[in-house]
């Protein structure tokens, strides 16, 4: 930590220890070599909090851990220089093992199961999270829920954030989504798919896109964030509508891009940035992530350069 004061926390409910092995011509039912292959300690707000740190901000990481292969987290923690207030849950948080296939341009998931935190764990969390939400700006709630948390506990925790005189940063799908959605964050970041999801019919235009996300801000929602894969994503905030479309870029992995945007859009909410300069840096740290095979960003060297590739556009629609 780099001052007295937690600026920025990030929640991840679900974690994971992500194995991502590159095996050129993967084939169902075979045997298969793996050409390289890099374990990670990730989840949604981990990947998040570590993109932080690379802007210099101090970071609080929360949410449940296992307590049998925690080591592997604890070390990026001490490592990256974050605070670890994760509650700790009896068992192994969940593997995600994710074969890359460079000939056939694929992904395969393969997701073990995660922790089951009780009421008492999800009351610690609550208590932590309001704790750290008193000394925070931004709280970022990411990712699944483990198996047998209700969706209402991310709107729950939303709650807690706004108590607090915090920013609440939701970046979730489904039914969580809808229950932080009620809660009205500062910020969404669905994809376009879970917004259609959410709203019950399909995003057919950008015009349907914008008009649902400015109903959002009318609900209280100050920014909605849409990312449409490589097509770029769609921010609306204060009466503006901009699309953002990154250069075309040798993809390795889509792993850890969504992460990678919501760590710029918070980075930038952290440094003041205006909102086009906060749109620039999420969709080239995007890009950048799809470059490479983890989960995280080593650097931001690369993310630096696409910057000035990002075409941004001003959306005239909706009303």
């Amino acid at each position: 930590m780099q001052d007295d004061t937690t600026r920025i926390v990030t929640v991840t409910m679900n974690p994971a220890i992500d194995l991502a092995c590159t095996v050129p011509g993967f084939a169902a039912g075979a045997v298969n070599r793996v050409a390289e292959y890099q374990s990670d300690a990730a989840g949604k707000g981990v990947n998040i909090a570590g993109l932080l740190r690379r802007f210099g901000l101090p970071v609080a990481v929360t949410g449940f851990l296992g307590t049998e292969n925690a080591r592997i987290f604890e070390k990026r923690f001490s490592d990256l220089g974050v605070a670890d207030e994760f509650v700790r849950v009896p068992g192994e948080t969940r593997i995600g093992i994710k074969v890359l296939d460079p000939e056939s341009r694929s992904t395969t998931d393969i997701n073990f199961p995660g922790l089951a935190p009780d009421a008492g764990h999800m009351d610690r969390l609550a208590e932590t999270v309001e704790r750290l939400s008193g000394e925070a700006e931004i709280v970022v709630i990411a990712g699944s829920l483990p198996v047998g948390v209700a969706p209402d506990a991310v709107g729950r925790l939303v709650q807690v954030v706004k108590a607090q005189g915090a920013k609440a940063v939701v970046d979730t799908s489904g039914p969580a989504l809808a229950c932080a959605v009620d809660a009205a964050p500062w910020l969404v970041k669905p994809n376009d798919d879970e917004l259609a999801e959410l709203v019950g019919r399909p995003m057919e235009s950008l015009d349907d896109l914008v008009a649902e996300a400015r109903r959002m801000n009318a609900a209280g929602i100050a920014t909605v964030a849409v990312s449409l894969g490589a097509r770029g994503a769609v921010f609306v905030e204060d009466g503006r509508a901009l699309l953002s479309r990154p250069p075309e870029v040798e993809a390795v992995s889509t792993v850890g891009a969504g992460d990678a945007m919501i760590g710029g859009l918070v980075a930038g909410m952290a440094l003041g940035l205006p909102l086009e300069e906060r749109v620039r840096k999420a969709t080239a740290l995007a890009a950048a992530t799809v470059m490479r095979a983890g989960p995280a960003l080593h650097d931001l060297n690369t993310a630096k350069v696409l910057e000035s590739r990002i075409e941004i556009t001003n959306l005239q629609v909706g009303g």
